[in-house]
């Protein structure tokens, strides 16, 4: 008998420990063959000590030497171990990540927030098809609130915030049952942290994709409710935000007593259950949303469909042949305006390439300036407004072919300068970069947006462009059949980046002189 490949995924959260075990299948499915679940707490008063108490830290030991005699009994031949929230911030986590290494035989990956958020995302978009819809993925765990916007198949940005469930219960909630005062504190420091995640800007979507154990259990509640069978599940639920405005108001009534007997939830999360169902009612209403879809998978699947492709186990698209292929195959399914793309990518290489040895800039900033090029306008997709951001968060996050994820930020930045604010000091994503990589941007930014000046109208007017560097200026030629003044006047509007970077006075000259 011929033996399976087997994955097994443990997801170390703040609140419980989760294993799943899975038997690959064919075009990337695959089998699960146990779920198993520990309610460990290792968030337990680490607000107030700074540190995973030795009790949780027991409850952890006993709980991944259970999991690990499951999966060596499964006989699973990859193992992803990942930890989570109360880990990053404890002060004894990496002592107990050396302790759990040992008993798992296995690295265990301290992954940051924006990383869960990746991880749910994954998980979402293998389970639910919104056509091209913007669309909010969470996945609220023990400590923190995990987030992903979305438009269609394109993520746009991650996000993690500090509102998970335990954290926030053991600040706000220390009375049963729980006081009205207390709740509007609750509610009032959720909404600005939404606030502030998104800097005071109203972002509309409709649909929130919902994974995590708040989610599955609020599926639970409200099933339990309708008398619909057990047997039947919650994947792919789509509950109403009305739904969960009434169960949120059955629950502030109830005392913890009684919580611990409402059909559908575990008694082990009556205590944290307020405050999770608090958070995502409060997020829809942020959002303006009015249907929350389960995915009762989330973050474990997006760790087995990591595992299955580091191991060769996943069905995945041919590779592209290069990665230009790459840049126009994902500019493509942006709906991109390629014609001008392709121009303003044929502008900016001409005055890459005049200026590449004398500034010291190689073929790897060449394929940046390119990429950036052919994807710069690709955030029409989501919005005409701020569509240098989106197209900033689309590159970011975008899976190209042949490039590094230093080299796709650096790319995603570039293309967030070509218009409105140069590089600010407000500007934390630029501001984290070192001082080399900001060098970088800034000097490919402003050549792509010296380029997409020069393709004002959109039309390729500038047929040819001759570029000459001489005694501290660029001198540029534009070449055409008609008249290039639109195409002057928007170069010359958005020369500005390129000369603050460059150090040089840009000089626009006609074939026949200045």
């Amino acid at each position: 008998m011929q033996t399976r490949t087997r994955i097994a995924a443990i997801d170390i959260g703040t609140n419980s420990i989760r294993c799943i075990v899975v038997e690959p299948a064919e075009q990337g499915r695959f089998r699960i063959l146990d779920d198993e679940k520990g309610t460990v707490r290792l968030g337990e008063g680490l607000s107030a000590s700074g540190a995973i108490t030795p009790m949780a830290a027991e409850r952890a030991r006993q709980t991944l030497t259970r999991m690990r005699k499951l999966v060596d009994g499964l006989k699973v031949s990859a193992l992803e171990v990942v930890a989570t929230s109360a880990v990053r911030s404890a002060s004894n986590g990496p002592v107990l990540v050396r302790e759990w290494e040992e008993i798992l035989g296995t690295p265990v990956r301290v992954i940051s927030g924006e990383e869960e958020a990746a991880l749910a995302a994954q998980s979402a978009l293998r389970n639910f098809d919104l056509g091209d819809k913007r669309f909010a993925v969470l996945d609220i765990g023990g400590g923190s609130l995990e987030l992903a916007t979305v438009q269609g198949s394109h993520v746009e940005a991650y996000y993690s915030l500090d509102l998970g469930a335990v954290v926030l219960t053991e600040r706000f909630f220390a009375s049963d049952p729980v006081r009205e005062q207390d709740y509007k504190k609750f509610r009032r420091h959720v909404g600005e942290s939404l606030k502030n995640c998104f800097n005071g800007e109203k972002v509309r979507l409709p649909t929130v994709i919902g994974s995590g154990g708040t989610v599955n259990a609020i599926a639970a509640m409200i099933s339990a409710s309708h008398q619909q069978p057990a047997f039947s599940g919650n994947h792919g639920m789509r509950l109403l935000r009305s739904e969960i405005v009434h169960l949120l108001a059955m629950l502030l009534r109830t005392p913890l007593a009684g919580r611990g007997q409402i059909p559908g939830l575990n008694p082990d999360r009556a205590d944290i259950i307020v405050a999770g169902v608090g958070v995502v009612d409060a997020l829809m209403e942020f959002f303006d949303a009015n249907v929350l879809l389960v995915n009762e998978r989330g973050i474990r699947e997006g760790m087995i469909v990591q595992g299955m492709r580091r191991h060769g186990l996943l069905s995945e698209p041919a590779t592209p042949r290069s990665w230009r292929e790459s840049l126009l195959a994902f500019g493509r399914s942006c709906q991109m305006d390629e014609p001008h793309a392709r121009q303003v990518a044929m502008l900016a290489l001409s005055l890459f390439d005049t200026l590449a040895k004398p500034f010291g800039l190689g073929k790897r900033e060449r394929a940046m300036l390119e990429g950036a090029a052919l994807l710069h306008d690709i955030g029409y997709y989501i919005s005409y407004h701020s569509h240098h951001k989106h197209s900033c968060h689309l590159i970011r996050h975008a899976d190209l072919y042949g490039f590094t994820p230093r080299e796709r930020e650096l790319m995603a930045q570039a293309a967030r300068y070509h218009r409105k604010a140069l590089p600010k000091k407000k500007h934390a994503d630029y501001q984290q970069l070192s001082e080399r990589d900001k060098l970088t941007v800034a000097r490919l930014g402003g050549i792509l947006r010296l380029a997409d000046g020069l393709d004002r109208r959109r039309a390729a007017m500038v047929e040819e462009l001759t570029c000459q560097y001489r005694d501290r200026s660029l001198l540029l030629t534009l070449h055409g059949s008609e008249d290039l003044s639109v195409e002057l006047f928007g170069a010359a509007g958005k020369k500005d980046l390129f000369e603050q970077a460059f150090g040089l006075k840009v000089v626009f000259l006609t074939p026949q002189g200045e």
